[in-house]
């Protein structure tokens, strides 16, 4: 009998319809606060959800795994799965509800109302100045996977031109002023009002924010980070905030993470951290797509289907998009 190892958080029904799929196999349910232990990594067929990468190389029976993250840099590296094993993420799960944090995350800044906090705090009744408004601004979105397309209609429908930054060129939508490869992107910092990054981590996207670059966005831009933390080097953001070379940043992602307490980070000027909560299992919503996702995806794999969001090993990005008009019962 083969074995399923499922560490999504998963609910009753979601055990129904999984268990639906792997008609007749063991499933093997890990509590999310402890985790898979080596032995249930190592007995798998079938994983769905994240297990710790080191575990992988003993996962001799392993033949499919389905994250529930959409990155995957940690299980592309050499030597981290058995040859043949068939990854995917979970890309389309989480673009709403992290679109929804971007959006409050770029009105904060540009309203300054972590400044309002602070002087709450503080019992000072004071005006901090000038702010601008999201109509008539310009954005620019590095990264124009589920999240990032999700966030830039948003963006367009608040009035902002948004322009897109991905790998492939592909065909402009409706809602961008333009879309450019990551080539462009020293031309296209200086222009814009607010920058955010949706990028996952591969060896092009690390520190590809670095001190020079953020040296060229407007003093008065701000930067939102949901990627990874690798995209800019902690010391050369905190060097941005403390000479204006940006009016403010947000970060859901750090280089080293949990963020130590005695991070400078913690203290830098304008700067909103939250410790990595965009997205994760904070909506209902995202739940269910993952769960989705992986079931649809586990079924597609037993009969030999086509795979949603399979990642190459190469490039850390999924292969291609179909489309699953997906719905458990």
């Amino acid at each position: 009998m083969k074995e399923v190892l499922v560490t999504i958080p998963v609910e009753e029904e979601h055990r129904r319809y999984l268990e639906s799929v792997g008609t007749g196999m063991h499933f093997t349910y890990a509590c999310r606060q402890k985790g898979a232990d080596e032995k249930m990594v190592a007995r798998a067929a079938y994983i769905l959800g994240n297990v710790r990468p080191e575990y992988l190389s003993q996962a001799q029976n392993l033949e499919f795994l389905q994250l529930d993250s959409a990155g995957a840099n940690e299980y592309v590296k050499p030597g981290i799965l058995p040859a043949g094993v068939k990854l995917c993420n979970a890309t389309g799960a989480y673009g709403a509800t992290i679109a929804e944090y971007l959006v409050g995350m770029v009105f904060a800044l540009k309203k300054k109302l972590p400044r309002y906090e602070e002087n709450q705090r503080k019992h000072l009744w004071k005006d901090e100045g000038m702010v601008t408004n999201i109509a008539g601004s310009s954005t620019l979105v590095l990264g124009l996977g589920d999240i990032g397309d999700v966030f830039a209609r948003k963006m367009h429908a608040l009035g902002s031109k948004v322009t897109g930054v991905r790998r492939n060129q592909g065909e402009k939508p409706d809602y961008l002023e333009g879309l450019y490869q990551m080539s462009a992107l020293e031309e296209l910092l200086p222009k814009a009002d607010i920058v955010v990054c949706t990028l996952p981590e591969t060896a092009e996207t690390r520190h590809l924010l670095d001190e020079r670059k953020l040296g060229l966005m407007k003093p008065s831009a701000v930067l939102v980070n949901v990627g990874r933390g690798s995209l800019i080097p902690t010391q050369d953001l905190i060097k941005a905030l403390e000479e204006g070379m940006i009016a403010g940043a947000a970060i859901d992602v750090a280089e080293q993470e949990p963020l130590p307490e005695d991070s400078p980070l913690w203290e830098a000027p304008n700067l909103i951290i939250t410790p990595h909560v965009a997205g994760n299992y904070h909506t209902r919503e995202i739940l269910d797509a993952v769960v989705e996702i992986a079931g649809r995806n586990f079924q597609a794999f037993l009969s030999g289907r086509p795979l949603r969001n399979e990642v190459d090993f190469q490039t850390g990005y999924r292969k291609w998009e179909i489309s699953l008009d997906i719905e458990y019962t």
